[in-house]
């Protein structure tokens, strides 16, 4: 079993306020679980308005389809055009 994570760091440039910034992260994270089917969720910077750092798992059979998925998942984010990608990071995991 093969476990991959990312982390993207977000930087939202539209926002300002709180909730706007709730507004566009509710939007990806809907439409990345739409695309993906996978677990995403905001794991930090909750009460800063024009940053977020969002982290999502996969898991597969193969590791590089693990990361595969992964980079797909941040081209996705980034080609959405609703946030900067500021940062990202994978992680694979052999169980």
């Amino acid at each position: 079993m093969v476990v991959g994570v990312g982390i993207v760091d977000l930087m939202i440039h539209s926002s300002g306020s709180l909730k706007s910034k709730r507004h566009v992260v509710k939007s990806i994270l809907g439409r990345v679980r739409a695309k993906f089917d996978l677990s995403i969720a905001e794991v930090d910077d909750h009460d800063k308005w024009q940053k977020c750092r969002l982290g999502f798992a996969v898991v597969s059979n193969d590791g590089t389809h693990a990361h595969q998925m992964l980079e797909s998942i941040i081209n996705y984010v980034e080609n959405l055009s609703l946030a900067e990608v500021v940062d990202s990071n994978i992680e694979i995991v052999h169980y």
